[in-house]
């Protein structure tokens, strides 16, 4: 079952309200809908109409069988189309197709609901179902030749063998893919499954004599399924919104197909979201999708890409579904991180120090500076600041600096730290933060680290104290030939 793949029952959320009118379909071709259900042994049970909506699913409706097993989901306005589920029992379910016409029976027999299933009145839910079932064992046959390719790598002969059975089998399942599609142009199902099928990347040849052609190979590779990857995906067709398959290819998109650069990503929004900006509901589904995503990204220098996004569109008037409240919080988090993203220059601290004078970032002239903001009280200090005396003490003569600022107001403590600990990198001390490093190094816990080069343009920032080492070796040896 493709479409059941993106999803686990743990995820189904039962959810009795719709979401907001903003994403209600139009142009449907009947009034109402009205889904007549059979379960043959199965009865007085409670079953739910769903839908998905992104990697969500939400309750449609809620009907409760007879003694026979039957019950009727309806309604007077027609469903926004897209994939809908009837959940039974014991959190089972399976996958129905909602499209123009919304009035058909469905039946199927207690316990294997799936196997038994059909249809009277819609013929794209009958393909649907054979789709689903041919699928399905063509997995089972993909699955069955990749794990005894697995447990063959070390026998040539075999391997040879188990490739050529994977790539036929590849090949096949890709071909009954386009036969699903021709089969059913213009419909769903057709619009779904076109959708999930790869686009074929082409084999490049590289001129004899090329140097690195493996790298070049590899950037063409790369190139092409980055512009090509939404080719068979109508990022304009809302009947998309209400299946998992959208933000599926999002997520692919931005997580594994893309370089996770902060510049590379925002040519590809800016790419994307010109796409989608003539269907409104398409365009706020993929700008929240974006915003959540980067927003809780892990990844160093996503911060950027959030700064992008809450520019581009939440501050600019585009997104008419947020609230002033919900703006006037999000500007004042992004003038937080506006100073120090990630290969700007940072900005000057000039502060006293524990020697009784003052000093400044900029004078210092190592090819890399640390700048570490602690407090002698700080539970996670208390580890992190003993690792990175001991980094620095083998690293202090490699051309590294540390500038650390105590965000703490008293004194003695800090003092008695430096001297208990032999802190004898650059301690600087601003109690009443006139430097506004707070602000302009969006100080909101401690430890907090960034890593400057040469010139005091940001490399680095939220790195843990373990990855300082590893993180200038390697910037060494490629940023630094």
């Amino acid at each position: 079952m493709l479409f059941m793949s993106f999803i686990t029952m743990k995820n189904l959320i039962f959810c009795l309200l719709l979401l907001s009118t903003a994403f209600c379909s139009s142009g449907q071709t009947h009034n109402g809908y009205e889904i007549s259900v059979n379960v043959s042994g199965l009865s007085d049970s409670t079953i739910f109409l769903a839908y998905h909506f992104g990697d969500k699913q939400y309750i449609q409706d809620t009907v409760v069988l007879d003694s026979r097993g039957n019950a009727v989901f309806s309604g007077q306005e027609a469903l926004p189309q897209g994939i809908y589920m009837i959940v039974l029992p014991g959190k089972q379910y399976f996958e129905i197709l909602m499209s123009d016409d919304q009035q058909f029976a469905v039946s199927c027999t207690h316990p294997d609901y799936f196997n038994t299933l059909s249809f009277s009145g819609s013929d794209e839910n009958e393909s649907f179902v054979v789709y689903q079932r041919n699928w399905v064992e063509m997995q089972r046959k993909a699955s069955g030749i990749s794990k005894r390719l697995q447990s063959n790598r070390q026998n040539p002969d075999s391997l040879q063998i188990l490739t050529g059975m994977q790539k036929k089998q590849e090949d096949a399942m890709k071909s009954y893919l386009r036969e699903v599609i021709r089969k059913n142009e213009n419909n769903l199902l057709s619009l779904l499954v076109r959708a999930m099928l790869p686009v074929e990347v082409p084999q490049f040849k590289i001129p004899e004599g090329t140097g690195n052609p493996d790298s070049v190979r590899w950037a063409m590779t790369y190139a092409y399924n980055r512009d090509h990857f939404f080719d068979n995906t109508d990022l304009t067709d809302e009947r998309l919104l209400r299946t998992p398959i959208l933000q599926a290819r999002l997520k692919a998109f931005f997580s594994n197909v893309l370089v996770q650069s902060p510049d590379s990503i925002n040519r590809q929004i800016d790419r994307i979201i010109a796409r989608t900006e003539k269907n409104p509901k398409i365009f706020q589904f993929v700008s929240v999708f974006l915003f959540n995503h980067f927003r809780e990204s892990e990844i160093m220098g996503h911060d950027a890409v959030v700064l992008k996004l809450a520019d581009d569109i939440y501050l600019s008037g585009k997104a008419d579904w947020v609230s002033d409240d919900f703006k006037k919080d999000l500007r004042e988090q992004v003038e937080r991180i506006r100073p120090n993203i990630i290969g700007m220059k940072a900005h000057d601290l000039i502060m006293d120090s524990d020697r009784g004078m003052f000093v400044a970032l900029y004078d210092i002239e190592k090819d890399f500076t640390v700048v570490y903001f602690w407090e002698p009280d700080c539970g996670h200090c208390a580890e992190a600041t003993p690792k990175l005396k001991t980094w620095y003490d083998t690293a202090k003569n490699q051309g590294v600096e540390v500038f650390s600022v105590c965000t703490a107001g008293e004194k003695s403590k800090w003092q008695k730290y430096i001297d208990d600990h032999k802190l004898d990198w650059i301690n600087g001390w601003d109690p009443e933060r006139r430097s506004n490093f707070g602000y302009y190094y969006n100080v909101e816990a401690t430890p907090l680290i960034y890593i400057l080069d040469r010139d005091k343009n940001i490399i680095a920032k939220k790195i843990g104290v373990d990855d300082v080492g590893p993180f200038i070796d390697n910037y060494r040896k490629y940023f630094m030939k």
